[in-house]
């Protein structure tokens, strides 16, 4: 019995740890790139989500926005809000974003429940930091921001073909409504 023991614990921890550590991925989707020369104050402010996946956390929501500020220490305050339509009331997520190299690099990690961090990553953005795409740790997680309600055609098919040549499966995108 003690020999099973002493086999069980320390596999039983190491699969805790590695489902940890995968839970913790601030990776990037493979053939995404994230942008470079990025200019985080440019950045900060309030983003339109204008399409997702859709993910358990945002589940029946429209009007979702995101503002990012800089806090003291450096890193970014993330408040995301949003109006669960099903539910008839507004939801409010706060969270904190680190870059993950330097700031001229727009890959970060964000976390809303610490320990555990997430990719955030900027893969396109237009030159007046109106109009961004983001990808998460894999390609399950993709967002399309603006800083107004809506979105040209020309900037959502530019975001659309890079998501779908990385490998996103774009049809399965969620329009949200702002109203």
């Amino acid at each position: 019995m003690k020999t099973l023991q002493k086999i069980v614990i320390p596999v039983s921890i190491g699969i805790l740890g590695f489902i940890l550590f995968k839970s913790c991925s601030v990776g990037i989707p493979k053939g995404a790139i994230a942008v470079k020369n990025f200019n985080a104050d440019k950045y900060l402010g309030k983003w339109y989500e204008i399409a997702r996946f859709d993910y358990k956390f945002e589940k029946d929501m429209d009007n979702v926005t995101a503002t990012y500020s800089q806090n003291p220490d450096g890193s970014i305050r993330v408040d995301n809000k949003g109006y669960n339509y099903v539910k008839k009331e507004w939801k409010q997520s706060v969270g904190e974003a680190k870059f993950v190299k330097d700031k001229s690099e727009a890959r970060l990690k964000v976390s809303f429940f610490k320990p555990i961090w997430a990719g955030y990553n900027v893969i396109d953005i237009d030159e007046n930091y109106q109009y961004a795409l983001i990808a998460g740790n894999n390609l399950k997680y993709l967002w399309i921001l603006s800083r107004t309600k809506e979105i040209p055609e020309s900037i959502r098919q530019r975001f659309l073909e890079k998501a779908k040549n990385i490998g996103y499966k774009v049809d399965e995108l969620i329009w949200v409504q702002h109203n």
